[in-house]
């Protein structure tokens, strides 16, 4: 078939994707909804049937990133996180790495007894070896500009530590870890036709990490259309599925618009 190329879909993920060709998508960045948090309208969804279709879907060297949490029932995170990397692991993905996104803190999220929640997960799985990878380098280093010594592996029998190799200039800018400092949610006005609007900075820099230009990159849980709208805005192709039709045409408004909130 022909892919809905630069579409939001409205209907059934599991349904939409098996109708698409095997290994057609570069990269997947997408939240489901977190165990029974939100309601999304009523709209349930089967986690099995996602998992084998996105398998399916991604091209050899393509990425998914998922992201997700857990509610806390009973005073127990139910660990529903880990139990899906670890199903994309059964399926055949590796887990390329376990990303934290943290955001402000808001509250013990179902228990008095525990720490105020800020950290949710970002599973970056790959199938295969990633074929497209460009790790962001933003982290200021506070001794910028100064020279320091050149090591190598191995060990030195002289001071017992790491050779050196001649001299260099410490970059303005070192490589960004693998903890995302992102605050939550779009405008205000998202915020109020949907529960959980996904960063657009998160979708962002997933998007630029993990894919080039003119890739095809599918949200299947497009919910108000932020994948898809960062996608198109980093010169990306997308999909968006969403099952919600007031969701869908959330996101069509805000492809129309073309501009960043």
């Amino acid at each position: 078939m022909t892919l809905p190329i630069n579409q939001i879909i409205c209907g059934d993920n599991v349904e939409t994707l098996q109708g698409f060709p095997d290994d057609c998508i570069d990269l997947t960045v997408t939240s489901p909804p977190y165990d029974n948090l939100r309601t999304y309208g009523g709209h349930s969804w089967d986690f099995e049937g996602v998992a084998q279709q996105l398998w399916r879907v991604t091209k050899p060297g393509g990425v998914v990133v998922w992201v997700v949490n857990d509610a806390t029932v009973d005073g127990s995170e139910t660990g529903t996180s880990f139990r899906q990397a670890l199903r994309f692991m059964e399926i055949g993905f590796r887990l390329h790495d376990t990303m934290i996104w943290n955001k402000p803190p808001a509250g013990a999220n179902g228990s008095v007894y525990g720490y105020s929640q800020s950290a949710e997960y970002m599973f970056v799985l790959a199938k295969g070896k990633p074929s497209r990878v460009h790790l962001l380098r933003d982290r200021l280093n506070i001794s910028s500009g100064s020279v320091s010594a050149k090591t190598a592996g191995g060990r030195s029998s002289k001071n017992d530590g790491a050779k050196e190799h001649g001299t260099r200039i410490v970059a303005d800018f070192g490589l960004r870890t693998n903890v995302w400092s992102v605050a939550v949610g779009g405008s205000a006005g998202d915020t109020t036709r949907h529960p959980a609007v996904f960063p657009e900075s998160l979708a962002r820099d997933h998007i630029l990490s993990w894919s080039n230009e003119g890739d095809i990159v599918l949200d299947p849980f497009s919910g108000s259309g932020t994948t898809a709208k960062m996608a198109k805005l980093m010169g990306r192709q997308f999909i968006g599925i969403e099952v919600n039709p007031e969701y869908c045409e959330i996101a069509e408004e805000r492809l129309r618009q073309g501009v960043l909130f």
